[in-house]
C-alpha cells in the first residue's frame, strides 16, 4: 500500500497549485480518519484552501515538471 507522504491541490477557484509535504505528526493523525477527504478538510484553515474549490490527489514520493516557465 502507498505511503501518503505528499498530497498535491489544485484550487481552481484562484489557478494555483498547493503542495504539502506531510510532517510524521500529520501522518500520524491521518491514520485515525477513515475518509481521506474529512481528514483534508482540517487542513483548509492552516493551508488557505477550501476542499469544495479544489481537486487533490496523494502520493508517496513528489516529482514536478514545468514546460515553458
Amino acid at each position: 500500500m502507498m505511503e501518503t507522504n505528499y498530497i498535491i491541490i489544485l484550487d481552481y477557484s484562484v489557478g494555483e497549485v498547493i503542495k504539502i509535504k506531510l510532517t510524521q505528526e500529520q501522518i500520524k493523525e491521518l491514520e485515525k480518519y477513515d475518509d481521506f477527504e474529512s481528514y483534508l478538510s482540517t487542513l483548509e484553515d492552516e493551508y488557505d484552501f477550501r476542499l469544495k474549490d479544489c481537486l487533490w490527489m496523494t502520493t508517496e514520493s513528489y516529482q514536478e515538471r514545468s514546460y515553458g516557465f
